[in-house]
């Protein structure tokens, strides 16, 4: 690749650039942590607010506890602690519900779709009732909470995500309790002394434990209510057992357990209808639990209370959001994916069979002259086998121009160590890759120009063939088959795939489409007119190869790949300069996409058809796709693992099918893709974090300027002679 003088626009020009890069990596270095931090609080606060449960009387317990005292066991269900101070509580009171008196009381809500038809059903019958709600659902419908008050009936706290309170150490049960207390305040506007224990029963069903929790939490002020008679609607055996589960025996008053969530509830709500008119005609009459047992109902909550709630409710709710945003988008990104397969799989397969047929041909073969213009700037160590490669070419009449950018080191004395004929150097002042290619192709008098990077190699017939297109008078420019050299390592073997898959099988599919985004610096052949029509290559954008292919294609002419011209380039050995190689690529697409922007309003198929096309699956599919890893691991440690891991197996497949593709169609061996899973699992995170950070940096209007890739000559992949 090729590093050059930084572009005129560049900032680092202006001698002001060290503080303004501090400044600039400051920035970033907040943005990134507080998207860190955001990210953190999302997944923490869902991961508590989400924690599943099942409903109460599905983890029932029948111990009568020797230290459990027998007034407790034997009384009411409603028990009182709250005269003494610190974990123990005050001495225990219990009431009961007088005699023909019925508190409905339901568990787990609010829920959308259930809670409003139970209350349809109450106020139909003039029925009030106790909702024992769970804080985090609250905070999800607090419409549903306000409308339980508005229309007379009585709301207790179920803590805040349902867990077992005599399981939690006590600051964990504390917190339970206390964001209920905020939801219902921020929602109601009043506070709530009534609390259930997730998973309690009857009084005579009460553990050490249990025990311990109920003391614990009258200390805090709470009432604790258990039940006389469970509906066991959990169960869900039908209207009419529940019915006759609920109803109280021999005219004893009840606190009877009900469930408005927690799931389907339709039996619930038959059993409703007819439960109440059935004990109505019976003589008994409903009421809440303060009203039973003779207490005040709840005061107003705290200002302060309410205003702790709404930051807790909108923290659940903003969560809630960016949550089903990332679902959004994850379906979104694994549409595309499946999409973009199915596209590749057809129309990337066509292409191949069609190029290959024996009646496939560009017309009659092109032998006019070619010129090979070379820009260098410190290649010394690949420029020699690069220039010998490129005068070996088949090709009658092939001329080699090295365009020297006024290197430091012994690049043009190793290309005239050659003493190759076909060869010429020219040295020229530092001004950067696109000048150098510019004036190579002003002191060139041929029609048609071959571009090729000073680290890359070519098969003796690869000019011949990639100038064969222009047989066709429409074409104005070709990409070549450009292939990984040094693909040795782990790195090098993941390049290596990446090259095969991500740009040569795509150029495949954008080739169908008329809309290829770049001819590579590493190989590409351009028609002199089409050359003049675009106006040369432009300093605007670090992607003066994608700047100069959308500008020819604006201009009407056709852009094709022909991968019989195939080429081998040094890909960066270390991960640094991996990440500064692609940083600048992706930047600089970014920069020429925009550049060219206008396009989709002018006709022809490059820029309605094509320029969108390559938006989606060049930039929106890949910043996507991230979203595929993060929600794996997400899943892999808060939800179910199996489906998780299927659903992520089922994209590694798909990747795979795909590789098997390219690799097939390129004629290479599929020994590397071995280390294809692991490629998904490491590289594929970092060419993330280098969209991302190309992405911002365009956004925020950052220039950056060329890098320099250490070359170490490693052709070993390339064929010989």
């Amino acid at each position: 690749m090729y590093r050059g003088v930084p572009p005129p626009f560049d900032p680092e020009s202006t001698g002001q650039i060290p503080a303004v890069r501090r400044r600039r990596r400051v920035l970033r270095a907040l943005l990134a942590l507080v998207a860190l931090l955001v990210l953190a609080t999302v997944v923490l606060v869902e991961v508590y607010t989400d924690a599943g449960f099942s409903p109460d009387g599905t983890d029932p317990r029948s111990s009568r506890d020797s230290s459990v005292p027998d007034a407790v066991l034997d009384g009411g269900p409603v028990l009182d602690f709250r005269g003494g101070t610190g974990e123990s509580g005050g001495e225990p009171r219990s009431s009961a519900v007088p005699a023909r008196t019925v508190v409905l009381t339901f568990d787990d809500g609010p829920d959308p779709q259930w809670t409003p038809k139970i209350l349809d059903v109450l106020a139909r019958h003039h029925v009030p009732a106790t909702f024992f709600v769970v804080g985090s659902e609250v905070a999800r419908h607090p419409e549903l909470a306000r409308r339980v008050v508005a229309e007379g009936h009585e709301i207790g706290v179920h803590t805040f995500t349902h867990p077992d309170l005599a399981s939690l150490p006590a600051w964990r049960r504390d917190l339970e309790n206390s964001h209920a207390q905020l939801a219902v305040a921020y929602a109601t506007g009043r506070s709530a002394s009534l609390l259930r224990p997730p998973y309690s029963s009857f009084p005579d069903a009460l553990t050490d434990d249990d025990y311990a929790t109920v003391r614990a939490v009258g200390a805090q002020g709470y009432l604790t209510v258990l039940d006389d008679v469970d509906s066991e609607d959990w169960r869900r055996p039908g209207a009419d057992a529940i019915v006759r589960n609920a109803t109280p025996e021999g005219g004893r008053g009840a606190i009877v357990l009900f469930h408005d969530a927690g799931g389907d509830r339709a039996q619930t709500v038959t059993a409703l209808d007819r439960l109440i008119p059935q004990l109505q005609r019976d003589g008994y009459r409903f009421t809440t639990v303060t009203r039973a047992v003779g207490l005040p109902p709840d005061p107003p909550a705290a200002t302060a209370d309410v205003w702790r709630g709404r930051a807790l409710v909108w923290t659940v709710r903003g969560s809630d959001a960016v949550l089903r945003l990332m679902w959004v988008l994850l379906i979104v990104a694994g549409g595309l994916i499946v999409v973009r397969t199915l596209i590749l799989f057809l129309f990337a397969w066509q292409h191949a069979r069609r190029r290959r047929a024996p009646s496939w041909s560009w017309g009659l073969p092109v032998t006019a002259p070619v010129t090979v213009v070379v820009p260098a700037f410190n290649e010394e160590t690949t420029i020699a086998p690069a220039v010998s490669s490129l005068a070996r070419s088949a090709h009658p009449g092939v001329k080699v121009l090295v365009v020297d950018d006024a290197s430091t080191d012994g690049t043009s004395a190793a290309v005239e160590a050659l003493k190759l004929g076909n060869v010429r150097v020219v040295r020229i002042p530092s001004g950067g890759k696109a000048t150098a290619l510019n004036t190579g192709v002003a002191l060139s008098h041929d029609d048609l120009i071959v571009m090729v990077d000073a680290d890359t190699v070519v098969t003796p017939d690869a000019v011949h063939q990639l100038v064969q297109p222009f047989a066709d008078r429409r074409v104005g420019a070709v990409a070549g088959n450009v292939k990984v050299s040094n693909r040795h390592g782990l790195l090098g073997k993941w390049q290596h795939i990446e090259y095969v898959i991500g740009f040569n099988l795509d150029r495949r599919l954008y080739d169908t489409f008329g809309c290829i985004p770049t001819i590579p610096g590493a190989l590409g052949a351009f028609r002199r007119q089409a050359l003049t029509d675009a106006g040369g290559l432009s300093t605007d954008t670090l992607a003066e190869d994608t700047d100069l292919t959308m500008a020819i294609q604006r201009n009407g002419w056709k852009v094709v790949y022909q991968e019989s011209a195939r080429a081998w380039t040094e890909a960066p050995a270390t991960m640094r300069q991996l990440w500064r190689q692609r940083y600048r690529w992706s930047y600089g697409t970014m920069q020429a996409m925009w550049k060219h922007r206008h396009a989709v309003r002018e006709p022809g198929h490059f820029g309605r058809g094509g320029l969108p096309l390559i938006a989606v699956f060049t930039v929106l599919l890949p910043l996507l796709a991230p979203l595929i890893d993060l929600m794996a691991v997400y899943g892999l440690i808060f939800l179910d693992r199996r489906t998780t891991l299927i659903g992520w197996l089922a994209v590694l497949v798909i990747q795979i099918l795909t590789a098997v593709l390219a690799f097939r169609l390129d004629r290479e061996k599929l020994r590397p893709l071995w280390t294809l899973p692991l490629q998904q699992i490491v590289y594929r995170q970092v060419m993330y974090l280098v969209l991302l950070a190309s992405a911002l940096a365009a956004l925020s209007g950052r220039r950056l300027g060329w890098q320099k890739i250490r070359r170490t000559g490693d052709f070993s992949s390339a064929p010989s002679g």
